[in-house]
């Protein structure tokens, strides 16, 4: 606990001497030996836990005011958040100055940024000793998290990092200063946090000039804003590997010779400095070809054979939940689970790998609202519907009075009769589904995480079509 107080500046309550092993937000999730950091929450303040924290075996506990000797060992500090991330960055100082690892890869994008890090994960799992973010936890206090859960012998973190508003990437790079980073996309995601896609491009590029000479970027050649970054990383000193899914000969990593299979998933040959593979993705969509070269980018960076990451992308299926996740379900319907989150490219994606996968089959897209998008909403969700229209998306079903702007632009672009239809929440679209799908469909759930379409998901596996 006194190495606690140290990391965070913080003023230690009761016994010092106690050892401290791991970090817990959650008092139900504690163990014995755990640090309770008590985050003040939009609905309960953690404080209230910490007696609970405690009885589970908390060692002690981070807090924002003091409890007095009874209440067991605590630190007080001024913000329990920033405390999290101060114990972190000395974690992770104290960690490299005694063996020089981990080394750090940090992912940034408007999209593919779980893809590519569960992908990177499952590359790199021949070197041994990789941990990488759970999920999503990509922001201020899911990265310490990431952090303090990692392994002491990990040799590779592979660290998720969002942001949905300037000096966000600043802030969790100086948590974790990368050796490694890549830059995926620039898009219209959190546009309402940044303003312009100007604005995304400038937050982005915080990932890049965080870098320390000899650091490499990881950069996407096919989007014009990130490859500018380029020059951010010549700033600093850092080397710059780019990649290309479009086969641009420039790019030192890059796909030719791609296709999409019946089965959805893309074959494609990967090119390098090092040499040449032939690789058919685990994963459903076209679209994953520019995260698998990513990946690929990394761990040829990091060691590996061209053969290594060829062989390991092929196996490489979806680590997280609710992202382009392939179930059958019952009467031989096909869902395709990509409910986590949407925005306007992945939407896009997500839409033209339904259409591939259903070649010969019925097409059926529940689509549901994209957040943030601020003054674009309306204008994002309408072309979608219009692009629904034009792949020839032979149903639609839009869900929310958020998303009713892509159904109104589905009419708007000629669908007609039976094609598109609007409800109003997930249980109606249940509803919908399970008196509409028949033997054969294939079937596309996406929508941003707040319109609930994973609970859908979740549902229709649970208990079939």
């Amino acid at each position: 606990m006194e190495q606690v107080a140290q990391a965070t500046g913080g003023r230690l309550v009761g016994e010092g001497g106690a050892e401290v092993t791991a970090v817990a937000i959650d008092s139900r999730a504690v163990r014995a030996g755990d640090l309770y950091v008590a985050l003040p929450g939009a609905r309960v303040d953690g404080h209230a836990f910490v007696d609970a924290a405690r009885a589970a075996g908390a060692t002690g506990s981070l807090t924002t005011r003091d409890l007095g000797e009874q209440a067991g060992p605590h630190v007080v500090v001024e913000d329990a958040q920033t405390a999290l991330g101060d114990l972190a960055r000395a974690d992770l100082l104290r960690r490299q100055a005694q063996g020089g690892t981990p080394d750090v890869v940090a992912i940034t994008g408007s999209v593919g940024k779980t893809t590519t890090k569960d992908l990177v994960q499952d590359v790199l799992g021949a070197l041994g000793h990789v941990y990488a973010t759970r999920g999503s936890l990509n922001n201020e206090i899911g990265l310490p998290r990431t952090v303090l859960d990692s392994p002491q012998d990990t040799r590779v973190l592979v660290a998720e990092m969002g942001a949905d508003a300037p000096g966000n990437l600043t802030y969790l790079t100086s948590i974790a200063p990368p050796r490694v980073a890549v830059v995926l996309a620039v898009g219209r995601a959190h546009l309402e946090g940044f303003g312009s896609i100007e604005g995304v491009q400038r937050a982005k590029a915080e990932l890049v000039q965080a870098l320390r000479p000899g650091g490499l970027a990881v950069l996407n050649h096919d989007d014009a804003r990130v490859l500018a970054m380029r020059a951010d990383a010549e700033l600093v000193g850092a080397g710059v590997v780019t990649y290309s899914a479009s086969g641009r000969p420039e790019a030192q990593v890059r796909a030719e010779n791609t296709r999409v299979l019946d089965t959805g998933q893309a074959s494609f040959d990967l090119c390098t400095p090092q040499g040449r593979a032939s690789v058919t993705l685990a994963l459903i969509g076209g679209h994953h070809v520019a995260n698998a070269l990513a990946a690929a980018a990394v761990a040829l960076e990091l060691g590996m054979s061209v053969q290594q990451v060829a062989e390991a992308l092929a196996v490489a299926g979806p680590r997280s939940p609710h992202r382009m996740a392939r179930h059958d379900l019952a009467g031989g319907v096909t869902l395709i689970d990509d409910s986590y989150n949407a925005n306007p490219e992945s939407m896009r994606a997500a839409l033209r790998a339904l259409v591939a996968l259903a070649r010969g089959r019925r097409s059926v897209a529940v689509l549901g609202e994209m957040r943030e998008l601020g003054e674009s909403s309306r204008d994002e969700h309408d072309a979608l519907g219009r692009l629904a229209v034009r792949l020839d998306v032979d149903k639609l079903l839009v869900v929310g009075q958020g998303a009713r702007p892509l159904y109104t632009g589905a009419l708007l672009e000629g669908s007609f009769g039976e094609e598109a239809h609007f409800v109003t929440d997930p249980d109606q679209a249940e509803a919908w589904l399970r008196d509409t799908l028949e033997p054969g469909d294939v079937v596309l759930l996406k929508a941003s995480n707040g319109a609930g379409l994973h609970a859908l998901a979740d549902r229709l596996v649970g208990g079939g079509a």
